[in-house]
């Protein structure tokens, strides 16, 4: 019953919000592409001298010299929470939903960028290092950052919407906020458990395949 009223809650929601899905997954698609066009830009000294920090990464990855699973752990919710909550704060600025677009705009940049990278330096084995130790923690963090910039996005068209309409709109801010409030709290869980898989699953991925490929 309850996993049912969670289904048709979401579908809703989805379905309420289907226009500004659609465009923040297209801006987000566009950022990604984007990233990965910009390799190409790059020259070959300046893809060199990436590619020289990325192998001296990887050798410390298989000596196993990548930290401690609970610094990693740290350092990727933080870095995600202050991420999504910026976005979520600018919802509440009013006019900020120009720049929570952007802000998920440049984070498809980095995706198509890193993935890009790999792929074009070491063709095949690039994929694969992309696909186990990219792929797994964003396949929750990317859900996250497009629901979040939904929310912010359509909270912050409300708003305006309730200070330059006015009349023949209805818009309560306490039960809003507090939606609004919750929704970022439930995306924290989901950032908790991504940062988990970064910390603790992906470095392990990582390792396996780059000891597999440098034999």
């Amino acid at each position: 019953m309850r996993k049912k009223f969670y289904t048709s809650h979401i579908t809703r929601h989805i379905q309420t919000y289907s226009p500004i899905y659609s465009f923040i997954m297209v801006l987000f698609i566009m950022g990604i592409i984007f990233g990965a066009v910009i390799v190409n830009s790059l020259s070959i000294a300046q893809k060199e001298d990436l590619f020289h920090y990325l192998n001296h990464f990887f050798g410390q990855v298989a000596d196993g010299k990548t930290g401690q699973a609970e610094d990693l752990l740290k350092l990727s919710f933080f870095h995600n929470v202050k991420f999504t909550g910026l976005m979520w704060v600018l919802g509440i600025s009013i006019i900020g939903f120009p720049l929570i677009l952007i802000l998920l705009f440049l984070k498809g940049v980095v995706v198509g960028f890193s993935v890009g990278f790999l792929v074009n330096q070491m063709g095949w084995h690039g994929l694969l290092l992309a696909f186990v130790t990219l792929l797994p923690q964003n396949l929750l963090f990317i859900p996250v950052y497009i629901f979040i910039a939904v929310i912010s996005t359509a909270f912050s068209i409300k708003l305006m919407r309730k200070i330059f309409i006015r009349q023949g709109f209805s818009f309560h801010f306490v039960p809003e906020f507090a939606r609004y409030f919750l929704s970022f709290i439930a995306a924290m869980a989901v950032i908790t458990l991504a940062a988990s898989i970064e910390a603790f699953v992906a470095p392990a991925l990582m390792k396996s395949i780059i000891v597999s490929i440098t034999r």
